[in-house]
């Protein structure tokens, strides 16, 4: 018997259930304290170490909306955004993350985060008048995964932009959606998110339940947050919103006409996990930024969790195109409190990318199925 025997393959060819049926042998302690409150995933901060180029590829290329600069800092925000920023750009030696940020629902939440990660032992920092502009009293920590988080209630209003037509490219960038972390050992990042209020969506797995990656949310999306199976603690990427896939296929255009079709590194496609149409760029440090569009809803209470079979081609790509393996094994580096890199920890499960050989060319589209067709990755 697999550990999948009990679940019953839906006529899209994942399984559903009403727990996300992951567990792990070397949990995180769950604090006594309680968990803040978490709205959503809220802005990001990068370190960059070329900040006119990467205010160009943001700002020119992708078109998002400077809130504030500086010589050293850019603050910018999607068009329906209403707080002063979604991303950081940073000037600094390092390409790396320096925060993972999300909104609080009350400014008592703030205590709770303080108290939640202080009896875990963490570090914790708090700065009453906020680690960046436009944001106030703020708590940053080093979680147990090793990644820097952040949490904060009050901001700065700013206009937003959603009737500004007139502003509005063919590719506008919406919303911040999501943030998607490498961790070595999901199921114990899953258990820690889980305490920290988190909900599981969709995750893969193969028959012996060795989980590969894990989407979590707050917010009544698939994700604010996902974990990937992989050395880390690093940041997989960031993803930003549009409302319709024709605007991704705006971006690639756009690209391609200013001769920067090398900032594509997967896709434009349609990805069975999250069923969203995607893209992937890599800025000018190699940041991994993700476009998406057309998810669905996840906030009733018995949301069913899906299921994928690692040896499924169409769970990365609905469509059943090979991932590069740029996207498996290259991510970011995330900071400590103190600004430096966190040591890479390596992951000792298998790899999805190993179990897939050629990254996904190699895997099936049916269970049983004996012929791979003419995918790329039968050729590598």
């Amino acid at each position: 018997m697999t550990h999948r025997d009990h679940l019953t393959p839906t006529s899209s060819g994942f399984f559903v259930s009403q727990e996300a049926p992951i567990h792990t042998d070397h949990p995180i302690p769950t604090p006594t304290a309680p968990a803040p409150d978490i709205l959503r995933c809220a802005y990001m901060e990068l370190v960059v170490t070329d900040l006119a180029a990467s205010r160009e590829f943001y700002v020119d290329v992708l078109d998002l909306v400077v809130t504030e600069e500086d010589e050293h800092t850019v603050y910018l925000r999607s068009m329906e955004e209403f707080i002063h920023h979604n991303l950081v750009l940073r000037q600094g030696p390092v390409a790396a993350v320096a925060a993972f940020s999300y909104r609080v629902r009350t400014p008592e939440d703030l205590d709770a985060a303080v108290a939640f990660y202080t009896e875990l032992g963490c570090r914790v920092e708090r700065r009453t008048e906020g680690f960046t502009k436009g944001i106030g009293d703020s708590v940053r920590v080093t979680d147990p995964l090793g990644f820097p988080y952040e949490f904060f209630y009050d901001v700065e209003h700013v206009e937003r932009l959603a009737w500004r037509y007139d502003l509005y490219t063919p590719g506008a960038l919406v919303r911040l959606d999501h943030f998607n972390q490498v961790t070595p050992d999901v199921p114990r990042a899953v258990k820690f998110m889980q305490d920290l209020g988190f909900r599981v969506t969709e995750d893969i797995q193969d028959e012996d339940g060795t989980v590969y990656a894990a989407w979590m949310r707050r917010k009544p999306t698939v994700h604010d947050t996902a974990m990937t199976g992989g050395d880390g603690p690093r940041m997989h990427h960031v993803a930003f919103s549009t409302h319709e896939k024709h605007n991704i296929l705006a971006i690639c255009d756009k690209l391609g006409a200013l001769r920067r079709s090398d900032a594509i590194e997967r896709g434009p496609g349609r990805h069975g996990v999250s069923n969203a149409f995607y893209l992937y760029l890599r800025d000018p440090d190699g940041h991994r930024i993700e476009i998406y569009t057309q998810d669905y809803y996840t906030g009733d209470p018995d949301n069913p969790v899906v299921t994928w079979d690692v040896h499924d081609n169409q769970r990365r790509d609905w469509w059943g195109n090979p991932v590069v393996p740029s996207w498996y094994t290259e991510a970011s580096l995330v900071l400590d409190l103190d600004g430096n890199p966190q040591p890479v920890v390596a992951r000792t499960d298998e790899s999805e990318m190993a179990v897939t050989i050629g990254a996904d060319g190699f895997s099936y589209t049916r269970r049983g199925d004996e012929q791979h067709g003419f995918k790329l990755g039968n050729t590598l």
